[in-house]
């Protein structure tokens, strides 16, 4: 029986959302938006008047999420600690791309399943040992529930008081360090 339980995040810590979202963004609206000057969980305060909240728009396009590549070690590295933990894809999810993110874990990551998968906006509520996130308030509502909470560090989630990590391979190599060797 595998010991500990590892809830991680498709947007933005899985799969690569930004890059898609605000190419298309920069596209529409003539715009040269970068990930990196995105400093707060709302977006729609960097982008063009004219855009303001249809910059969320994009995620609710049939098909959006389908083709989006997943991060640099994603898969190798949930490959290998599917092996020692098991692990849950608890994401938040426009309804139109439920079946998008369904059909993109199948493809990508059949070892975890799209059994394994948790559509919630309440991530704090599901059972687990360590949260991978990027969003600020699932990360710490998740530390307030008394879960370990993971940051993919981007310069939106800089407020959070968590552990953090650059990459899947930082991630891999930190994950022991976080979690207690006997769980009681």
């Amino acid at each position: 029986m595998k010991k500990y339980t590892l809830l991680i995040d498709m947007d933005s810590v899985t799969v690569d959302l930004m890059s898609k979202w605000f190419k298309r963004y920069n596209e529409d609206y003539q715009d040269q938006l970068l990930i990196n000057e995105i400093t707060n969980w709302d977006a729609d305060l960097f982008v063009k008047p004219e855009c303001g909240k249809k910059i969320y728009y994009y995620l609710s396009e049939p098909g959006f999420y389908r083709d989006l590549q997943p991060l640099p070690h994603a898969i190798e590295v949930l490959k290998r600690l599917a092996l020692e933990y098991t692990i849950f894809i608890v994401t938040t999810s426009p309804k139109n791309a439920l079946i998008d993110k369904v059909e993109w874990v199948e493809e990508h990551l059949p070892f975890i399943g799209s059994s394994q998968i948790i559509f919630t906006h309440h991530k704090a509520q599901v059972k687990g040992d360590l949260l991978f996130d990027d969003a600020p308030h699932n990360l710490i509502s998740f530390q307030k529930s008394g879960g370990i909470a993971v940051a993919m560090d981007y310069p939106y989630n800089q407020k959070v008081n968590c552990n953090r990590v650059s990459d899947w391979l930082e991630f891999e190599s930190s994950l022991k360090k976080w979690l207690p060797h006997e769980k009681g």
